[in-house]
């Protein structure tokens, strides 16, 4: 399949699938409501919280270190310390991302789409004050302790379990001077992956990767490996589950 074939069937899909985000965007409120009214039921605690956690393990560090998996169930090896290169917005990503994201977002601008990254890297304790943060705006709605944890830690990554801590996921949104966020999700859909980078959070793979649709959240893998991710409509998870990779 050439390249224009591949671009036109990528077209098909990220209509269906902007459609299908504004029908889960729009159903937000309501879910939320109803996750607010499970959350008070009585056997609801730190029960989700646990079994999400439950059987995490240190991830292993393959030979290309782009490939290794962060989530809920492989943590971040403690000893993991990337090499950083700040941007000019003062986020930072892993130094080895950094010559394909900027040459991503050329050539975005050349086209006349303005990108920003608003989340780059974060360090352990600045993952675990987000995930305070969460937690005290669950108990100012007047839930316990216990159970506002449980709620935050949907919603947030316990530090470890974070892509961000990698340095290799960069949440990808638009400059509204000049450009919106549907402009910019629709290129990174069509071509992030001629970069390196990767959807990380697709639709329909949230009881895979644990994390709902984003279509912000971009992982690089480097150029060997995004485009048979990418064509392949697995989510990483599934696609190294498959593939054998070092």
């Amino acid at each position: 399949m050439n390249r224009t074939k591949k671009t036109k069937k990528r077209r098909g899909g990220v209509f269906a699938a902007l459609t299908a985000a504004l029908v889960i965007f729009s159903a937000g409120v309501a879910l939320g409501k109803a996750f607010e009214r499970l959350a008070e039921l009585p056997a609801y605690g730190m029960t989700v919280s646990a079994e999400k956690y439950a059987d995490a393990v240190t991830a292993e560090i393959p030979k290309n270190r782009f490939l290794i998996l962060v989530n809920s169930k492989n943590k971040i090896p403690e000893n993991y310390e990337p090499e950083l290169t700040e941007l000019s917005n003062g986020q930072r990503v892993d130094s080895g991302i950094y010559p394909e994201l900027q040459r991503m977002f050329d050539d975005m601008r050349a086209e006349g789409i303005y990108p920003v990254v608003g989340e780059g890297y974060r360090t352990s304790s600045e993952q675990q004050r987000m995930l305070d943060d969460k937690i005290r705006a669950f108990e100012k709605k007047g839930y316990s302790e216990k159970r506002a944890r449980a709620m935050a830690e949907e919603w947030v990554a316990v530090p470890g379990t974070s892509e961000h801590e990698l340095g290799l996921a960069v949440d990808i949104n638009a400059d509204k001077d000049n450009s919106s966020n549907d402009e910019v999700y629709e290129w990174l859909y069509e071509n992030a992956y001629r970069y390196g980078f990767i959807l990380r959070y697709p639709i329909g793979k949230t009881s895979v990767t644990g994390i709902d649709y984003e279509p912000w959240h971009y992982r690089y893998v480097g150029a060997d490996y995004s485009e048979k991710i990418a064509e392949s409509g697995l989510c990483f998870e599934e696609w190294l589950e498959k593939n054998s990779v070092k």
